[in-house]
């Protein structure tokens, strides 16, 4: 494993990415976790799948196509090769909801404040 992945947890014990895989047909859910781990185990993931956003404060993009959507997760880098996913939701635009890009930057401060 060249990466390892952890879901963000508030300080008020909630997993907002958890609750957001658990929202997901079985089938997404599936895909996510496929995706979750070539991003572990490959020394160069392709960008389809794993991007930093240009623009924000450290947060990086998870990308899963399925059928005909698409899903964006959200996190950071601590240490290097320890990736934490905060949140994320189903793209039905052609942006990127930058709601939810600022709500992975609060988790990241909130992260870093309370480590």
């Amino acid at each position: 494993m060249i990466r390892r992945v952890e879901f963000y947890t508030t300080i008020n014990g909630k997993s907002p990415i958890s609750d957001f895989l658990r929202s997901l047909k079985k089938e997404v859910r599936e895909k996510v976790l496929w995706v979750l781990k070539i991003i572990q185990d490959m020394d160069r993931v392709p960008i389809k799948y794993f991007k930093k956003l240009t623009g924000t404060d450290g947060i990086w993009e998870v990308k899963v196509e399925y059928e005909s959507n698409i899903y964006r997760l959200f996190g950071f880098f601590e240490k290097n090769r320890l990736i934490i996913l905060t949140n994320g939701y189903q793209k039905k635009s052609n942006k990127t909801n930058r709601k939810e890009i600022k709500l992975a930057e609060n988790y990241r401060k909130e992260y870093i404040k309370n480590k």
